[in-house]
C-alpha cells in the first residue's frame, strides 16, 4: 500500500528531524508521533490510512483521495529538473531547495508544463508559494491550470481549467473553467497571498461536476453539463506578464504536485456554491494554437 510522502517544505525536513526522532523514541509503538496523532479536521482514527499522510492538512489527506491506490503521481523537486516539465518564456526554471522554482525576467511570460500522459478525470492539488522582488512596475500573475494535453486542443485558453490565478501582491484567488465555444465559469475567494506564504490548491474533475479546493476547504462546484468538455488534460505553471510592461521580478514555487484517480470515494462532502457563468472573449475561432 502506497505510503503519503510528507508534505513540509524540503528544507523545513532537516529542521524537524531532530525533534521527530525524540518523539519517535518515546512512542511505545515505535513508530511516528505524527503518524499517530489524530487529524482534527479528516477524523483520523477511523482506519483509513490516507489519513494518517504526516505534513500540513491538504484536500487529499482529508477527502481520503489515497485510499484503493488512488494516488497516480507526487511530484516532488529533488535533483535537476526531470525531463517531462517543457519549459517556455524567458526566465529560469529549476529545482532549488526542494522546490520546483519560476523566476521571471523583467518581461515576458514564464511557464512549465508536465508532460505526462494526460488525464480527464482525476484529482490534482499542488502546495506553492509567491515572492516579489519590488513594487515600481507592474506585477506578475501566478497561474496554476489544467490545459489540454495536446497543442492542436489548447487554442487560445478556452479550454483551461485553473486551480488558481492571482495577482502578485493581491488578496483574492480567481478560478475558472472554460470550455468552447467561449464558455467561462468562475469565481473568486479571499485569500491572504502575503510573501512566501503556502497555500494548497486542488481540482476535482469528474463526468459529472468539477469541485475546487484551497487549503482543504471545497470552496465551489460546478455542474452544469457546458462546464464539462472530457478533455485530457496536464498541469502547467505560469508567471503570467502583461505584454509591453516592464514587470517586477518574481517567482513561484512548487513544493510539491500529485494526482490522484477518482476510485477512492469522498470521504466528506463536495457540495458547494456554483461558479458564475460569463463568455470567455479571447476564444480562438479555430482550434490550433496561436503563434
Amino acid at each position: 500500500m502506497f505510503e503519503p510522502r510528507s508534505s513540509l517544505p524540503r528544507r523545513a525536513l532537516a529542521a524537524g528531524t531532530a525533534g521527530l526522532l525524540a518523539l519517535s523514541l518515546g512512542s511505545l509503538g515505535g513508530g511516528s508521533a505524527q503518524a499517530q496523532r489524530p487529524d482534527p479536521l479528516s477524523g483520523a482514527g477511523s482506519g483509513t490510512t490516507a489519513r494518517e499522510a504526516p505534513g500540513p492538512i491538504h484536500a487529499g489527506n482529508t477527502f481520503g483521495w489515497y485510499g484503493h491506490g488512488g494516488l497516480v503521481y507526487d511530484e516532488t523537486f529533488v535533483g535537476p529538473l526531470a525531463k517531462r516539465w517543457h519549459v517556455e518564456g524567458p526566465g529560469a526554471v529549476r529545482n532549488q531547495h526542494g522546490m520546483l522554482t519560476l523566476n521571471t525576467a523583467n518581461k515576458g511570460t514564464v511557464s512549465a508544463t508536465l508532460e505526462r500522459p494526460g488525464r480527464a478525470y482525476g484529482r490534482w492539488e499542488v502546495r506553492l508559494r509567491q515572492r516579489q522582488y519590488g513594487h515600481k512596475n507592474t506585477p506578475y500573475r501566478v497561474l496554476t491550470e489544467l490545459v489540454p494535453a495536446t497543442k492542436e486542443g489548447e487554442g487560445c485558453g478556452e479550454q483551461n481549467i485553473a486551480l488558481n490565478r492571482f495577482k502578485m501582491g493581491g488578496r483574492v484567488v480567481n478560478f475558472y473553467i472554460r470550455t468552447r465555444p467561449d464558455n467561462l465559469f468562475q469565481a473568486l475567494t479571499p485569500r491572504g497571498l502575503g510573501q512566501d506564504q503556502w497555500h494548497t490548491y486542488a481540482v476535482e474533475v469528474t463526468p459529472k461536476r468539477i469541485s475546487w479546493f484551497v487549503d482543504s476547504r471545497v470552496i465551489r462546484t460546478e455542474r452544469r453539463p457546458e462546464a464539462l468538455s472530457g478533455r485530457k488534460f496536464q498541469v502547467r505553471f505560469t508567471m503570467q506578464a502583461v505584454k509591453g510592461k516592464r514587470m517586477n521580478k518574481a517567482r513561484m514555487q512548487m513544493d510539491w504536485l500529485r494526482y490522484w484517480t477518482l476510485q477512492a470515494k469522498n470521504e466528506r462532502s463536495t457540495k458547494a456554491p456554483a461558479t458564475k457563468r460569463s463568455t470567455y472573449t479571447l476564444a480562438c475561432t479555430g482550434a490550433a494554437a496561436p503563434n
